[in-house]
């Protein structure tokens, strides 16, 4: 396919990485300078989003928040502007259901069609095209564009209509956070009890509390490794995502709202731009004793 990638940051580099060596041709746009590896793999540098979109059959976008999507979809020279009748736009990033069903309904009247298919798995899944892909809009849309997930992701699910996918990424972020923030309390009342919490760490792995996140963030925590893949900074973004929607559906989210508060701590603290298993330096902070030395 003629594919645009618009979006070449930590996330989204490797994953037109994947499209190229897939066989697909791409047109590209991102804040900065394309990256030299994708210009050398055959990817095509383009000026503005608008020509992206001129040039391709789908448009991709991986960007950070909702304000940054309604920029490069409708802002000047945006990817409205270039958009072919026929062309599916299919947004990766994490944003706003609600502004997702609104930037659907904009686009159709160009004659274009939309996916939402945010993605979870981090830096780590990205390089290894093993995201999990959650994808809103039409099914027929979904079936074709979805040899291009199946390029960057492992798990690829048709959630349903336009923003269920968002939907689903809310879900999952609040599930992430609350499970990094439980794993944070057990490894800290380890250490603070006197035990090693490394091999209480490897301890549990082997029971009910087993997780990806005690694995691989629960070693984050140990070996003090607080280099993003996925920001403190983005994941406060999806919380309130997630607080917003519920006071809207007259939901309490207690837990969510605790997790938001220990990201506060830490963005205050100057961890905004670490990775969010670093939520554990907030309950440090506050019980004055750190999970290890480093």
């Amino acid at each position: 396919m003629n594919v645009g990638f618009i979006g070449l940051g930590i996330m989204g580099a490797p994953m037109a990485g994947h499209l190229i060596a897939g066989g697909h041709s791409l047109a590209l746009k991102t804040r900065r300078q394309v990256p030299e590896s994708l210009v050398a793999a055959g990817g095509r540098p383009c000026a503005s989003a608008a020509e992206v979109a001129e040039r391709s059959d789908v448009v991709v976008l991986m960007l950070p928040d909702t304000p940054d999507v309604e920029a490069v979809l409708f802002g000047a020279e945006g990817v409205a502007e270039g958009v072919k009748p026929g062309a599916v736009v299919v947004d990766m990033s994490s944003i706003s259901p609600i502004a997702t069903r609104d930037f659907a309904a904009r686009l159709a009247e160009r004659g274009a069609e939309y996916l939402d298919a945010p993605v979870s798995g981090g830096e780590v899944g990205a390089k290894n095209a093993a995201l999990s892909i959650m994808v809103g809009g039409k099914e027929e849309v979904f079936a074709r564009v979805k040899p291009l997930f199946d390029l960057m992701g492992k798990t690829v699910t048709h959630v349903g209509e336009t923003g269920a996918g968002q939907v689903a990424k809310v879900a999952n972020q609040i599930i992430v956070a609350l499970t990094i923030e439980a794993v944070a309390e057990g490894l800290l009342f380890a250490s603070k009890a006197g035990a090693d919490p490394a091999k209480v760490r490897q301890a549990i792995t082997g029971g009910l509390a087993t997780s990806r996140i005690l694995e691989l963030h629960g070693e984050r925590m140990i070996k003090r490794t607080f280099d993003p893949g996925f920001r403190i900074a983005l994941h406060q973004k999806d919380l309130n995502l997630a607080l917003e929607g519920a006071k809207s559906l007259g939901l309490a989210l207690p837990g969510t709202a605790l997790a938001q508060q220990l990201f506060s701590v830490c963005a205050a603290n100057g961890a905004g731009d670490k990775d969010h298993s670093a939520l554990v330096r907030a309950l440090e902070i506050m019980g004055n004793h750190p999970v290890a030395e480093g």
